[in-house]
């Protein structure tokens, strides 16, 4: 059979996908797990690295049976949920504890003693990101000392630890390994070496010979396989799963901005070749480099709770329907009543960054009922993203370029109206259902030599397109009004304290 088909594989934190996409770009065959997620201790979050691995082997399976094997796969690409750590035996393949999350603040107290250290300037001048537990460097080092299995292999000489890239690679693949747009998400890399940091390991205490190798975004990747595929696959992208979206909403061209509107919110902006200088609470990251390792930088703003915040109010408190149906619900209020949330589940990432915030709920009265809790969760989604690309547009797009949006929550028509009138700028909206999976299909095909990244960014294209109604004097308000309760409700936050007690 003919090699003419491009496979996508979207790690994510709630499920993986598998898409196969034809010369046309569009999909002929898809594929699906769920993922769980466990919460052992307030402010923890883990998942089992083999349910990680074994949802990649059958998502992959799936999808090739469905079009004829692995003979008809030109180019595989991988992107993965950023800066969760898995730590494994290289010798067995056998992992050594559950996969330590993004969104995890068990490491916190690490950070806080790198802090006190006085390491946390020069960290955020060499990685572009300032000291926070949702990076991966802290989760290793919390491995390494309360986790026995890691601290012993460590001593043993037999340990391996790595985002989740490294961590498939390493079972599917010759070696572990990692490209530069994850391994930015470490606080191990530096940005302007684009290589490993013995300083870095130093300032966190992880050795750095435990790492993966680090490869280009796209190029001969090398293979993967199973004995579920019935052959091997040629690996020809891995990137980190927001840079994936970035490059499937077309962004190849510096100042283009999109969101990702799904467990979290997440923006990022092309900013060209250079290293840029980041806007106040905006972070700096590798967007990808090409096959001779030449790198496009990207500005980089995170929410942390997004649709985690919905389905939290829906199964920890009963307080909304179904998020399926949120628009549904909402709708039947004309307004949230004086109800606001801070959606705080992982603390409040940029551009404010503190990370003792919690989940704040005020407002409640008489005449509040569910509606307009539905209402105010969707308006504080929207709130955080205007939050971010606010902070982001010092160094990125004016506000006449719409912004790009893509991700689950976007099916919701309200919360992408609200998006659009709280920023005061129009609001495009993904024609495809899995920019993610697109953006490393079409890395992957880059790396195949199948199109260059120009053509690649012409794939994308918008389903609609919404203009914000908001009168001027109303949106600043609206905006004035969120800041003064996010300072407050940060106010009542107390401590975090020791979370590995």
């Amino acid at each position: 059979m003919t090699a003419d088909l491009v496979m996508a594989v979207d790690q994510g934190t709630s499920s993986t996908r598998a898409i196969v996409y034809d010369r046309m770009w569009s999909e002929v065959a898809s594929a699906s797990r769920s993922l769980t997620t466990a919460h052992p201790r307030p402010g923890w979050a883990e998942q089992d690295p083999e349910a990680i691995l074994g949802s990649v082997v059958d998502v992959v399976a799936d999808v090739l049976a469905d079009v004829g094997g692995p003979s008809r796969i030109a180019a595989l690409g991988i992107d993965n949920q950023g800066e969760t750590v898995v730590a494994w035996d290289p010798s067995s393949g056998a992992a050594l504890g559950p996969a330590i999350l993004w969104s995890c603040r068990r490491s916190q107290p690490i950070v806080d003693r790198v802090a006190g250290a006085g390491h946390g300037p020069a960290i955020r001048a060499l990685t572009g990101l300032p000291l926070d537990a949702y990076f991966s460097a802290s989760k290793m080092r919390w491995m390494l000392e309360q986790m026995p299995d890691v601290a012993g292999a460590a001593a043993a000489g037999r340990l391996a630890i790595g985002t989740v890239d490294a961590w498939l690679t390493a079972r599917l693949g010759p070696r572990p390994q990692t490209d530069p747009s994850t391994a930015s998400r470490t606080q191990l890399f530096e940005l302007g070496s684009l290589a490993w940091s013995a300083r870095l390991g130093r300032w966190w205490d992880v050795p750095l010979d435990v790492l993966p190798a680090v490869v280009p975004s796209v190029g001969d990747l090398g293979t993967v396989s199973h004995p579920a595929w019935g052959g091997s696959l040629p690996l020809r992208a891995m990137l980190c799963d927001q840079q994936a979206a970035l490059f499937g909403q077309g962004g190849f061209r510096p100042g283009l901005i999109k969101a990702t509107l799904g467990t979290g919110v997440f923006v990022l902006a092309n900013a060209g070749p250079m290293v840029p200088e980041a806007p106040e609470g905006i972070l700096v990251t590798v967007a990808w480099t090409d096959a001779e390792g030449n790198p496009t930088y990207a500005l980089d703003g995170g929410a942390f709770s997004a649709g985690a915040l919905l389905d939290w109010l829906h199964e920890a408190l009963d307080l909304i329907d179904d998020p399926v149906a949120l628009d549904h619900l909402a709708a039947q209020a004309d307004d949230a009543a004086g109800v606001c949330i801070l959606p705080a589940l992982a603390g409040l990432g940029a551009p404010w960054w503190e990370p003792n915030a919690r989940v704040v709920i005020s407002g409640l009265s008489p005449v509040a009922g569910r509606a307009n809790v539905a209402r105010a969760a969707i308006d504080a989604i929207a709130q955080r993203t205007a939050d971010i690309v606010e902070a982001l547009n010092a160094g990125a797009a004016g506000s006449r370029v719409p912004l790009r949006v893509d991700g689950g929550l976007t099916a919701s028509r309200l919360l992408v109206e609200r998006l659009a009138d709280i920023l005061g700028r129009p609001v495009a909206v993904a024609a495809a259902s899995e920019s993610t999976a697109l953006g490393v299909g079409l890395m992957a095909a880059v790396g195949a030599g199948r199109l260059t990244e120009r053509e690649a960014s012409g794939v994308a294209s918008t389903a609609r397109r919404v203009l914000p109604r908001l009168a001027e004097r109303e949106r600043l308000a609206q905006r004035t009004s969120w800041r003064t309760f996010v300072r407050r409700a940060v106010e009542l936050a107390e401590p975090a304290g020791d979370l590995i007690s």
